[in-house]
């Protein structure tokens, strides 16, 4: 007899953006190493970049909370924010869009913090030789900003990744689960994320285990192909 599936309970699974949640590897160990070395960095500007689903934001709070610093969208930096609500405090802006830097906001931004003595961090998906910047006097200060990049994760670090997601969950899946995702998935932290909640809620509906075939399903459905993955060279 076929069982019908049952409305899974959707239960929130915020992130948790805490020092003992970041997974440290290869691709964002210098990067990591930079953060943490705050007071003692050598520019009050870092610029850390990588690509979506890297690490970035989760980065950012790692290094708020040691420098008790305020966190700010890029988005504040195109409206009509005033730089005296941002106070005198470490400041981080998080998602600066290579393509649209707001330069004179952020030129007078970093001339702040300078003045201050306090600290600054960027990030955007691109470092900052690459933004589309018509000032002149920014591009100057950008290029004494410390850079620091974070790069995509590697097979070791999204194991890691997919093991504490489904852990964190209660979930036990076999390892032979483990490693057909992680040939067929797309290579970001924000997606392994996205991957593990969509399978956790697919065994709640289905109220099984999470199984190579429903792992299957839940990627082709994520990309629209069918059941015909090449597995990545």
């Amino acid at each position: 007899m076929h069982r019908p599936s049952q409305l899974p309970l959707v239960l929130p699974h915020d992130p948790h953006y805490g020092r003992d949640a970041f997974m440290p590897g290869p691709s964002n160990a210098a990067a990591l190493r930079l953060v943490e070395s705050w007071p003692g960095w050598p520019s009050p500007v870092v610029v850390l970049s990588g690509p979506p689903g890297s690490g970035k934001t989760h980065l950012v709070h790692v290094w708020a909370a040691r420098a008790n610093a305020e966190i700010l969208a890029a988005a504040a930096l195109g409206g009509e924010l005033s730089l005296d609500q941002t106070g005198a405090g470490p400041l981080a802006i998080d998602g600066i869009n290579p393509g649209a830097v707001p330069d004179a906001a952020l030129f007078h931004l970093i001339n702040r913090v300078g003045e201050l003595g306090s600290s600054l961090l960027l990030t955007s998906r691109q470092p900052a030789d690459c933004w589309r910047i018509a000032l002149p006097d920014l591009r100057s200060r950008l290029r004494m900003a410390a850079p620091a990049s974070i790069g995509a994760p590697d097979d070791d670090l999204l194991r890691i990744v997919l093991v504490k997601l489904f852990a964190d969950r209660q979930l036990v899946v076999d390892r032979p689960v483990i490693d057909y995702l992680l040939t067929r998935m797309e290579r970001s932290l924000s997606a392994a994320n996205a991957l593990v909640d969509a399978l956790d809620q697919a065994g709640l509906a289905e109220n099984r285990r999470i199984t190579r075939p429903m792992a299957a399903e839940i990627l082709a459905a994520s990309d629209g192909r069918t059941e015909t993955f090449a597995v990545r060279q």
